[in-house]
């Protein structure tokens, strides 16, 4: 990985933060460090982090690495549920590669939130 962390600015710092939290429990991801305008995520070290926003952020595109394709299907459906809408279901994306498996939802803030697999299916 080529990048120590990611700051995602969210304008309701609370409401991303309980989405995230459920988006990203299926892949091992949850919150490691809180503080009153930052909420560090992570599995071991906190390399996502949601900071509040005075203003509506531009949506950014942020892919998360799942370690397998149920975990990007757990993911989604998590996502869906946690308030998110749709933008590409859970499937081979062979534009990209032979096995990349993703599945893609807008979140908070209009971010295009992804989870994907790199690996062939089990």
């Amino acid at each position: 990985m080529i990048i120590d962390h990611l700051s995602l600015p969210s304008s309701d710092l609370a409401r991303s933060q309980a989405f995230f939290i459920r988006a990203l429990a299926p892949l091992g991801i949850g919150v490691l460090k809180a503080f009153p305008d930052t909420i560090g995520m992570g599995r071991e070290g906190a390399d996502f982090w949601l900071v509040a926003s005075p203003v509506a952020p531009t949506p950014l595109h942020i892919a998360f690495v799942a370690d397998n394709r149920a975990q990007v299907d757990a993911f989604h459906h998590a996502a869906v549920l946690a308030g998110a809408d749709d933008h590409g279901a859970p499937g081979l994306r062979p534009q990209y590669h032979a096995d990349y498996y993703a599945a893609f939802v807008i979140g908070p803030d209009g971010h295009n939130i992804e989870a994907v697999c790199h690996q062939p299916q089990d």
